[in-house]
């Protein structure tokens, strides 16, 4: 490995190659608990697109497999390493390169923050909505490798409604130009949306273009519901649905999420209910006036025990921002092991209910977090340090919660990605003939399997 490293410095410019202990262990994993991971032979810090272009053709030459990285943040393993690979950093890729205000589009490289882009456009009177709740850390280029969702994409759509064009470095080393600026565009395959939740195994995607909205004309109302049990808290989410509302945003929180929020901040969270609905509406006037009373409503009818509004900025920002906060609140309990589920908006009542069922007959404290209103839920499965018992306990209430999202017509993963953590779940949802699909395209741009080997599918039947 030592001739590898040798060739990456002599390519590339001082200070881009890092193969001390710190560094290798540092980036040798992203935030997944308990999601295998080895050592590699060196870090990468790419700066620009010809740094990615010699380090893929480099490791091509060895025989070295590459794990692209941006900001670690992930929570399935997708960024782990492999013992003995080159970790390909992205982080220093930061550059807003374009903003069209007229054609209403951003060029960002693969290492822009999404906040920093968010407020980037915002300078120019438009909006990016997808908003993951790690949107302070988290890359582009990572929210785009697992298609990456957030609050507000009930209304507003995930990561990939929002890339309309990237440039990829494949395996070879070869650059393509994907999709277009235009505003619509069908010329020849959609590989811009294949690569979208690719999750860095089919090509190194190195800047991006994605499409941005208005940023005026939202007058934002908040309505907030308390309920004695999660599944009232579920029955109100699938009226919501039935109904036809569409809010803007429709999380839940649990009993022991509000408890850490509020003692790691020292906030006064309400905490006298086991279950937290926040909704909020974006239409302006008397549309969203309309949409906020009839939420409320059906928050009461299903057995909100305290329904209230917000309508201050300031009051809304802090009640999501308890959302926002849940999981890192959770973290400093102990390692938690995230879910990523996502049933039909109908029958997130019967999958919150099975969560509790496993919680119980695992014997394991399970918190949870969901953007409930596209039935997207965060089952945290809390286990103590160093307790190997309860890790083991932990891990079967994950495979049965995994197993009740799919019978109840579920996916395993809404938005974190497959990674390592949810192979097994992705081998049962997809068909032979699909895995096959999965593994003819791996081939076809990476036929040695040198980019991310192991992650997003199962390799095998």
């Amino acid at each position: 490995m030592h001739s590898v490293a040798e060739a990456l410095r002599a390519a590339l410019p001082p200070h881009t190659v890092a193969t001390d202990a710190e560094t290798l262990e540092r980036l040798s994993h992203d935030d997944a608990e308990w999601a295998e991971f080895g050592l590699p032979a060196a870090v990468v810090f790419a700066s620009r697109i010809d740094d990615v272009v010699a380090t893929v053709r480099i490791a091509a030459a060895h025989g070295v497999a590459i794990v692209p990285r941006g900001a670690g943040t992930g929570l399935s393993g997708g960024a782990n390493a492999t013992s003995g690979c080159l970790v390909l950093s992205l982080e220093r890729m930061t550059r807003i390169v374009e903003v069209d205000a007229a054609e209403r589009y951003a060029v960002v490289e693969a290492g822009v923050l999404n906040d920093d882009l968010r407020r980037h456009v915002a300078a120019h009177g438009l909006w990016y909505p997808p908003d993951p709740a790690s949107q302070a850390i988290s890359t582009i280029g990572g929210n785009v490798a697992t298609n990456a969702g957030g609050i507000c994409c009930v209304k507003y759509g995930v990561t990939r409604d929002y890339v309309i064009g990237m440039t990829v470095v494949l395996a070879d080393g070869s650059i393509a130009k994907l999709g277009r600026t235009t505003a619509k565009g069908v010329t020849g395959y959609d590989l811009t949306g294949l690569f979208v939740g690719s999750e860095g195994t089919l090509g190194i995607i190195v800047d991006v273009t994605v499409k941005l909205r208005p940023l005026g004309g939202r007058e934002e109302r908040a309505v907030v519901g308390y309920f004695r049990t999660l599944t009232d808290a579920g029955r109100a989410v699938a009226a919501v649905s039935e109904a036809g509302i569409v809010p803007s945003a429709l999380e839940l929180i649990d009993r022991t999420c509000l408890h850490a929020v509020a003692q790691w901040q020292g906030w006064d969270l309400p905490e006298d209910a086991n279950a937290l609905l926040l909704a909020k509406v974006d239409e302006p006037g008397a549309r969203g006036e309309e949409l906020a009373a009839a939420i409320e409503a059906h928050f009461r009818t299903e057995g909100g025990d305290r329904v209230e509004r917000a309508v201050e900025p300031a009051d809304i920002d802090r009640l999501f921002a308890a959302r926002r906060l849940a999981y890192p609140a959770l973290e400093r309990l102990g390692p938690v092991l995230t879910e990523d589920v996502c049933v039909p908006r109908g029958a997130v009542p019967e999958m919150l209910a099975r969560i509790e069922a496993a919680a119980a007959d695992a014997g394991v404290v399970i918190a949870n977090i969901a953007h409930a209103g596209d039935g997207n839920l965060h089952p945290l499965i809390i286990a103590p340090e160093g307790d190997d018992d309860a890790k083991s306990r932990a891990k079967a209430a994950f495979d049965r919660i995994v197993d009740d999202c799919r019978a109840l017509g579920g996916t395993v993963t809404g938005e974190h990605g497959v990674g390592l953590l949810k192979l097994g779940g992705a081998a049962a949802e997809l068909s032979p003939v699909v895995r096959g699909l999965h593994r003819s395209i791996k081939h076809a741009l990476d036929p040695a399997g040198m980019l991310n080997p192991g992650k997003a599918f199962p390799n095998g039947d």
